[in-house]
């Protein structure tokens, strides 16, 4: 009951990113707790993805290989996972808080009779009367708190975190572990829906993910009539765009660019805030940038007091000048 356990998504027979997150933080979780680290792996001919869960720390790997399980099917899915799960009667489990992982954790507690907490932004162990607990941290009361929450009785203890929260760990080909292949009895039946086909959807620029420089903005860009010196500046830095809630009720981002609790958690080296006032929501997306810069009219705006730099003043007087010594 020490052990914590990883749910890992694959697709098209590569881990998602946000699978080798967790698997670090189960890492420090599972020393803290004196307990090892596992995952459970499901898919079709991904036994050599079992090896790399194995270097980014997993001790053992329950994996269950089937045709028709190439492809996420929700059904078939939720019930292999809640059996691994139960049969190893881990004490906590991580996953991913993708559209996928937000699919299958609801339903994986439900069967398990446990809690789940989603969208967490931090996790650690803290012993409460005599007993360790996971403490999960989600930002609450619109952002403006960040809010413990805790399984005390129910076992195990789940959670989802949304991609880019927490910090990958370095894949190391000398660690050692096991993989154990599972049968299960699939039936026809068992697919009510059927997963037949995922289609990648275009996304103009780069990923966010992977940019080195973002720069967002937010509602104050309404007197301006919209995100021109936003993208302006993106293109002088030679960086992506990103926005607000605001901004994409707007119209002038699309929802893969919408930065904050809700949104995407990014991590570039450069982060530039235009605009937005800095509510917690949205400041939990860019927490862990390198550098932030905050632009805004109001000096005593949130953006403020998480800003390396900031400057006060109407953003359609700073950025345009801001653009011109960029360009020199």
């Amino acid at each position: 009951m020490k052990d914590v356990m990883v749910w890992i998504e694959q697709r098209d027979n590569r881990v998602m990113e946000v699978s080798l997150e967790m698997l670090q933080k189960a890492t420090e979780l599972a020393a803290v707790l004196g307990g090892n680290v596992s995952a459970v792996l499901i898919g079709n001919e991904c036994r050599k993805l079992a090896d790399e869960i194995i270097f980014y720390g997993a001790s053992k790997v329950f994996l269950v290989e089937d045709p028709r399980l190439q492809l996420y099917q929700s059904d078939p899915y939720v019930r292999i996972a809640a059996d691994v799960i139960s049969e190893a009667s881990p004490e906590i489990v991580l996953i991913g808080g993708t559209s996928i992982g937000m699919d299958i954790a609801p339903r994986v507690a439900a069967r398990l009779r446990t809690g789940l907490t989603s969208h967490c932004v931090d996790l650690y162990i803290e012993k409460i009367e005599g007993k360790d607990q996971l403490i999960h941290i989600v930002p609450g009361w619109k952002g403006n708190m960040m809010i413990k929450i805790m399984c005390p009785e129910c076992r195990p203890q789940m959670a989802t975190v949304r991609p880019g929260v927490m910090e990958k760990g370095r894949s190391d080909s000398s660690r050692a572990g096991e993989i154990v292949s599972v049968i299960f009895d699939i039936i026809d039946d068992s697919f009510k829906a059927k997963t037949l086909e995922m289609v990648r959807e275009g996304v103009e620029g780069r990923s966010l993910d992977d940019a080195d420089i973002i720069v967002s903005g937010g509602y104050g860009f309404y007197s301006a009539g919209g995100f021109e010196l936003v993208e302006r500046l993106a293109d002088v830095l030679n960086g992506e765009v990103a926005g607000t809630r605001p901004a994409l009720d707007q119209g002038w981002i699309k929802e893969d660019r919408m930065i904050g609790q809700s949104g995407k958690t990014v991590k570039p080296i450069l982060f530039v805030s235009i605009g937005a006032s800095g509510a917690m929501h949205y400041t939990t997306g860019f927490s862990k940038s390198k550098v932030v810069v905050g632009i805004d009219r109001n000096p005593k705006a949130p953006i403020f007091d998480v800003a390396d730099l900031g400057v006060v003043g109407n953003l359609e007087e700073i950025v345009p000048c801001l653009i011109e010594e960029l360009k020199k």
